[in-house]
C-alpha cells in the first residue's frame, strides 16, 4: 500500500492543500483523537501532530506554551500512541509528527516507527535531526517501515543543499517561510516571495508545503500559489486553546483566512 503522504500529493496535483499543526494533548489529555477526527471531517488534508517537549527550539511562544499545558496535563509518546491506535481506523489522512529528537530517541527509534505503523502515522518531522544523522541511522530504519521523514529548508539554505534534501528525501519538503521561529504573521515581504520564486523556478522532484507565519488569506494565498500548500501552526493553536473546541477552531480559523 502506497504511503498516504505520497497518495495525497499524487492525488491532489491541482489542489492547494491546507494542513494544520496541533500539539497533542493540548488543551486537554483526553482530546487528541476528537480533533483530528474533526480536522479530517471538516477537509484538513494533512494533520502535523505535535509531540509535546520541554525545549522546543524552532517553536515561538504559542506552540512552546501548548507544549508546556500538553506536559502538565500527562502527555508522553506511550499515551499518545495509544491515542493514535484508538482512533486508527477512522482516519484516512496522512498524519505526521512533528517532535524533537530527545524523546524520540529515550522512545527508542526503531520502537518509534513500529508504534508509528501500528497506530497509522504515515511520516515524521524532527527539526533537530542532522542531515548526516537522517541518512546513516535515521532513514533507513524509516525506509523499513515505509514512513516518510520530512526535512524543513529555510530562505538561508544553499540551492545545493537544497537539491540534496530533494535527492535524498520523499513525501515532501517542508519550506519553512523565514528562518524565525514558528508565529502567525500579517504578510510575507518581497524577500520572502523571492525566495518562493527561488524555490519555485527548482523544479524540484519534491512536492512542497509552506508554513510558519500563515494566518490570513494574503499568507494564505502566497503559500498555496507557490508550493502544493500551506501549513498553519500556531494560529490554529491559539485558536483551539481560546475556544477548547476543534469545530469551533476551525469556524474561526476559516473565517480569518477569508480576510
Amino acid at each position: 500500500m502506497t504511503n498516504k503522504i505520497n497518495q495525497l500529493f499524487a492525488n491532489s496535483k491541482n489542489r492547494k492543500l491546507l494542513s494544520l499543526y496541533f500539539c497533542a494533548g493540548c488543551p486537554t489529555l483526553e482530546g487528541t483523537g476528537e480533533v483530528i477526527k474533526t480536522m479530517q471531517r471538516r477537509g484538513i488534508a494533512m494533520i502535523e501532530v505535535g509531540i509535546p517537549f520541554s525545549d522546543p527550539l524552532a517553536d515561538g511562544p504559542v506552540i512552546q506554551g501548548a507544549a508546556t499545558q500538553a506536559l502538565k496535563n500527562g502527555m508522553n509518546l506511550k499515551t499518545l500512541f495509544a491515542q493514535l491506535k484508538a482512533i486508527k481506523d477512522e482516519v484516512e489522512i496522512p498524519l505526521v509528527l512533528m517532535g524533537y529528537l530527545n524523546p524520540i530517541l529515550r522512545y527508542g527509534f526503531e520502537a518509534f516507527c513500529q508504534s508509528c505503523v501500528e497506530s497509522g502515522v504515515s511520516g515524521m518531522i524532527i527539526p533537530d535531526l542532522p542531515f548526516k544523522d537522517y541518512q546513516d541511522i535515521v532513514k533507513p530504519i524509516a525506509d523499513k517501515y515505509d514512513l516518510r521523514v520530512i526535512m524543513l529548508i529555510t530562505p538561508e539554505t544553499t540551492e545545493d543543499r537544497i537539491r540534496f534534501i530533494d535527492n535524498h528525501t520523499d513525501g515532501f519538503i517542508y519550506m519553512v517561510s523565514s528562518a524565525a521561529i514558528t508565529g502567525a504573521q500579517k504578510s510575507f515581504d518581497d524577500a520572502k516571495q523571492d525566495y518562493f520564486r527561488r524555490i519555485n523556478a527548482m523544479d524540484l522532484r519534491n512536492p512542497r508545503m509552506i508554513g510558519f507565519g500563515i494566518s490570513n488569506k494574503q499568507t494564505l494565498e502566497a503559500a498555496q500559489q507557490n508550493a502544493n500548500g500551506a501549513i498553519i501552526g500556531s494560529k490554529f493553536v491559539t485558536l483551539l486553546n481560546e475556544s477548547s473546541n476543534a469545530d469551533e477552531a476551525l469556524d474561526r480559523l476559516f473565517e480569518a483566512l477569508e480576510k
